[in-house]
């Protein structure tokens, strides 16, 4: 093989290795002092090429309970949780597709509708992509709420 070959195949994998998504997991965490709890949400690449990821939440409360839960997958750039204070303990994890109760004292997690949760809640923060495509938590503080964008 010559050298020109070697060259174009070794610099076509570089090009395609830049272009990739890794398919290593990504862990977010977030520490919620008014819940006392953590939540970490773990994004892991479903396509080498296209923005697709599969999201798994876990909780641990400070009490000692723990959950893992799978969240309706990235299917093209709608990964983001909105993460909001409700009442009686209970915390919401909102994406544009689906909305989980978390009880702060069983960590125990639940698909809820829309239309179920109360709207007077407190905006936590979210989880989402940074500008350089890292998977991360966002406190409040750092960004404001973003409201989904309705199709």
């Amino acid at each position: 093989m010559s050298i020109l070959a070697r060259t174009l195949i070794l610099g076509s994998a570089l090009l395609l290795s830049v272009g990739c998504n890794s398919n290593t997991p990504e862990p977010a965490s977030a520490e919620l002092d008014s819940a006392r709890l953590r939540l970490t949400i773990i994004r892991m690449a479903t396509d080498p090429f296209l923005q697709r990821f599969n999201l798994t939440m876990k909780v641990q409360g400070t009490a000692g309970c723990a959950s893992s839960t799978e969240l309706f997958p990235d299917t093209g750039y709608a990964g983001r949780r909105n993460v909001y204070q409700a009442a009686k303990g209970m915390v919401y994890v909102v994406g544009e597709y689906d909305a989980r109760v978390i009880d702060s004292q069983t960590c125990r997690t639940s698909l809820s509708e829309f239309r179920h949760l109360d709207r007077e809640v407190i905006f936590l923060g979210s989880f989402d992509q940074d500008d350089e495509h890292r998977w991360r938590y966002f406190p409040s503080f750092q960004r404001p709420e973003l409201p989904f964008v309705k199709r």
